[in-house]
C-alpha cells in the first residue's frame, strides 16, 4: 500500500453466521484497497459484493473477521461519513440538526454556528434552515447528511450511496458537493451504481465482486478497454 494513502486496507475478511443453524457466510474475502490523499475514488460492484460491508469495516462499525485497516488521516474524528440509509430526527430542524451533530464533535459557541451556517449555504439549504426535517424531499436529505459529514472538516469522506433515489436534479447538487470537496483537497469515496456520476467525479475506482476486489485502477484505463464505463464494469464483473 502506498504511504500517501488516506485509508489502507489489507487482506480485509468478514465472516458472519445466518439462520438457525449459524451457518458461516464469508463476506469479504481478502479486500486489498488503498485510496491516495486528494482522490475521488468510486467502490463499485453488484448488489451484495461487498461494498458497504467494506466501509463499515473501515469505519469500526463492523469488527473485521481478520486483516488490517490504517486510517492515516489521523483516527475516526477526521473522517466523516454518510451511511445509505440515514437516520434523521425528523421533528429537528435542519439547523438545529447541524447544532446537535457539532456538540457531539465539541463544537461550541460561535464556532459552531459560524459551522453551522457555512455548511447550510456549502449544501444550498440555508433558506430550509428552519424547516422540519420531517418536511424535506429526499434531495434536501441526501444534503443535510453530507454536511453532517462535514461537521467536524474531515480529511476523509465517505459516502454510502449518496445517489440513491434522487430525481437528476438532485443529483447534481450531490455532484456539485463532492466536486467542491475534490477542489478543497478532500478525499472522498463513494459507492454508487450510477456508473455515469462515477465517470463524472471519479479519479479512480475499484470493482468488486463476491467479497473481492477484482479491478482496480484509473477511470482513463478502464475507458482504454471499454467505449464507456457500463460497458467496462460489465466486461468486468462477467469474464
Amino acid at each position: 500500500m502506498t504511504a500517501a494513502a488516506a485509508l489502507s486496507v489489507r487482506d480485509l475478511r468478514k465472516t458472519v453466521h445466518v439462520g438457525f443453524r449459524r451457518r458461516a457466510v464469508e463476506i469479504l474475502k481478502g479486500v486489498d484497497l488503498a485510496v491516495a490523499r486528494g482522490e475521488v475514488f468510486g467502490l463499485l460492484g453488484p448488489n451484495g459484493a461487498g461494498k458497504t460491508t467494506t466501509i463499515k469495516v473501515a469505519l469500526g462499525l463492523m469488527r473485521p473477521t481478520s486483516g488490517s485497516v490504517d486510517l492515516a488521516v489521523g483516527g475516526l474524528g477526521r473522517v466523516g461519513y454518510l451511511p445509505e440509509n440515514p437516520y434523521f430526527y425528523d421533528y429537528l430542524s435542519g439547523a438545529e440538526f447541524l447544532t446537535f451533530c457539532g456538540r457531539l464533535f465539541g463544537l461550541e459557541g460561535e464556532a459552531r454556528r459560524a459551522k453551522v451556517a457555512a455548511l447550510l449555504e456549502d449544501v444550498d439549504l440555508t433558506a430550509a434552515a428552519g424547516t422540519h426535517l420531517r418536511k424535506y424531499s429526499k434531495g434536501m436529505l441526501q444534503r443535510i447528511g453530507i454536511a453532517q459529514a462535514l461537521i467536524n472538516d474531515p480529511e476523509l469522506v465517505l459516502l454510502d450511496e449518496p445517489m440513491t433515489g434522487l430525481d437528476p436534479i438532485g443529483r447534481v447538487e450531490v455532484k456539485r458537493i463532492i466536486e467542491r470537496l475534490h477542489e478543497r483537497g478532500k478525499t472522498v469515496l463513494f459507492n454508487s451504481h450510477i456508473l455515469g456520476d462515477v465517470h463524472d467525479l471519479c479519479t479512480h475506482i475499484a470493482i468488486m465482486q463476491s467479497g473481492r476486489v477484482i479491478w482496480r485502477g484509473t477511470v482513463p484505463e478502464a475507458l482504454a478497454d471499454a467505449p464507456t464505463l457500463e460497458d467496462f464494469f460489465i466486461k468486468v464483473v462477467t469474464a
